[in-house]
């Protein structure tokens, strides 16, 4: 029995991993991962100058800024496949919320595994895998069970919910999904004078410090950390001293509150997930004390956030382990704020897809760079792979990422023209996906039923250098760019429209 063991796992890393043997204890980097649901790159080091991030801007100070990264798909669960397995959406066939990804690729070899398996002790704290809406975390992805917090939790005991299972908690603790519209609304916010541990990102902040520490203890097995912060996700609970960093006045509004001209009518939204809050009006408009709220909410969280993530670099730093650690900071997917109407992810826009992503890998990345080379977030795993100097996997599911080594190397080299990122609708009662590529300049979004002709799409085209604001979708006046584009997404297989198909 024992040789039998012995043989399937020498077998399983042989599948998994190619043939080259792991690097010697001594060379091989650690890696922190961390990541932040529902991160837009509204961030000091992206030249906001509302925002209150400097552990972040400290961060992007020590390597590289991807200033043109992209999820693959603005919506939790999917986006965090493609992190963890380096497939996209369209190649998984999973677009929503409660498919787990082993229904697609029962033998996927996740981005912790692959490490796992060549001696790097994974550990995960928070929310990196989506549990909730009928999902669950997947445990052949770490060496020791996985720690969850809440996404939802409150703390105000005199709030009418108090008590209370909400509707959000209940859809993240996958409970009652069956009857969520008859639970109440909880708050959209709260701003208590709490300690920062009282919520979520508090207490996997503390876990992180401690595995830390844990590791130090073993400098013989390199670690793989990965720490999934929860804010800034609704609902904006973050304690006072984070809202107070902010006047609320000096939000700016977005002027434009309308879907683009000429866009397809599907393919926007208005409220989404705001409306299992209080006290959010279940239909637009709304109130412009209600926006600036949101806002103000939002950034609260994410300042929040960001000095929880401090803490732990904090540790890093003080146990002299940063030199031998690679870290990348990654959000999700971005976040509308009023921009068209909309609200929160799902859609194909610029302000659902573009994401904030850091890379700090020591003796490869140069303090203080930034590209803009256009990333995946499914880039993130050959990256990762190469900088710990292993072979590119050879795993079961579809690889879809190109590692970004090159340009962490030289900010200005190129391993890809463009970005690709999906979203699914229903037009007239069937699906269909809206495939898109972005390039430094454009946007094309091909909506289609995966199989039909060519002719059967609808089409949006955007300029960002013309048109940043998305107001006017241009594919019936730039048709040379749209037969470019065309060929360019014509490079990609159709849609899978379901798991394993």
């Amino acid at each position: 029995m024992r040789f039998f063991l012995l043989t399937s796992l020498s077998l399983l890393t042989i599948l998994a991993s190619g043939h080259g043997a792991p690097p010697s204890s001594g060379s091989r980097p650690n890696v922190l991962l961390l990541c932040v649901d529902d991160l837009k790159p509204v961030l000091g080091c992206y030249g906001d100058t509302l925002a209150k991030t400097p552990n972040l801007d400290r961060l992007a100070s020590r390597g590289m800024r991807f200033d043109l990264a992209y999820c693959n798909q603005a919506v939790c669960a999917p986006s965090r496949n493609n992190l963890m397995l380096g497939s996209r959406s369209t190649s998984l066939g999973i677009y929503g919320l409660r498919e787990n990804f082993r229904e697609a690729v029962p033998n996927a070899v996740t981005l912790t595994q692959y490490f796992m398996n060549h001696g790097w002790r994974a550990e995960g704290v928070g929310k990196i895998l989506h549990k909730g809406h009928g999902n669950h975390d997947d445990p052949g992805s770490w060496s020791v069970p996985f720690q969850p917090e809440s996404v939802v939790e409150y703390r105000d005991t005199s709030s009418p919910t108090a008590g209370q299972l909400t509707r959000e908690e209940a859809y993240f603790t996958n409970q009652h999904l069956g009857r969520i519209g008859t639970l109440p609304r909880g708050p959209a916010w709260e701003a208590l004078d709490l300690p920062d541990n009282a919520y979520a990102d508090g207490r996997i902040a503390d876990e992180g410090v401690k595995r830390l520490q844990d590791s130090r203890q073993r400098p013989e097995t390199p670690f793989f950390l990965a720490l999934g912060f929860v804010k800034p996700h609704l609902p904006f609970t973050a304690p006072r001293k984070y809202w107070e960093l902010y006047d609320r006045s000096r939000f700016v509004l977005p002027t434009l509150r309308s879907a683009p001209e000429g866009a397809p009518g599907y393919a926007g939204k208005t409220l989404g997930e705001l409306n299992n809050y209080e006290p959010i009006p279940q239909r637009p408009p709304l109130s412009e004390e209600i926006r600036r709220q949101i806002l103000h909410g939002y950034y609260a969280s994410m300042s929040y956030a960001d000095a929880q993530i401090g803490r732990v670099v904090e540790e890093l730093d003080r146990l002299k382990m940063a030199d031998n650690t690679i870290i990348i900071l990654w959000g999700d997917h971005g976040w509308h704020l009023g921009d068209h109407g909309m609200w929160t992810k799902h859609t194909n826009y610029e302000q659902a897809n573009h994401i904030p992503l850091l890379v700090v890998a020591p003796g490869v990345t140069q303090p203080g760079t930034h590209t803009q080379q256009l990333a995946e977030t499914v880039d993130i795993y050959p990256t990762l792979v190469e900088l710990a100097g292993l072979d590119q996997p050879n795993a079961p599911q579809p690889m879809d990422g190109v590692s970004l080594v090159p340009v962490l190397k030289d900010p200005e080299k190129r391993v890809r023209d463009h970005a690709y990122h999906a979203f699914p609708r229903q037009r007239d009662g069937k699906q269909v996906i809206g495939r898109s590529i972005r390039t430094e300049r454009y946007r094309l979004v091909e909506w289609k039923v995966p199989g039909e002709a060519a002719n059967t799409a609808d089409l949006e085209l955007y300029d960002y250098q013309a048109d940043p604001a998305e107001s006017r979708n241009l594919a019936k006046e730039k048709v040379e760019v749209v037969a470019e584009l065309r060929k360019i997404l014509g490079r990609h297989p159709e849609a899978k429209t379901k798991p394993g198909a």
